[in-house]
């Protein structure tokens, strides 16, 4: 479970890295990769795993690519890994 700072922060990058994004950024920066920009995306997140990890980063991808088809395919992955218990520092 992530602590809703934790969900917060990766829901911020995902907009960076979202608004960043465009269909021709490979042919204007062909060293750009996707996955790096996810991996940056759910580290904040800490140590998820298998299938949890899985359907997160599968959201954060289609939601760099596409904001507004994706972003409540986003919302609701982030919203599963939310912790009730914790508590914001």
């Amino acid at each position: 479970m992530s602590t809703q700072d934790q969900i917060d922060v990766a829901l911020q990058r995902t907009a960076i890295a979202a608004f960043i994004y465009y269909p021709q950024i490979h042919v204007d920066q062909p060293d750009y990769r996707l996955d790096e920009d996810v991996a940056w995306c759910v580290e904040p997140l800490g140590d998820l795993e298998g299938a949890a990890l899985g359907s997160v980063r599968d959201a954060v991808g289609r939601a760099i690519v596409d904001p507004s088809e994706f972003r409540e395919e986003l919302f609701a992955a982030l919203s599963d890994l939310a912790d009730p218990d914790a508590t914001a520092e």
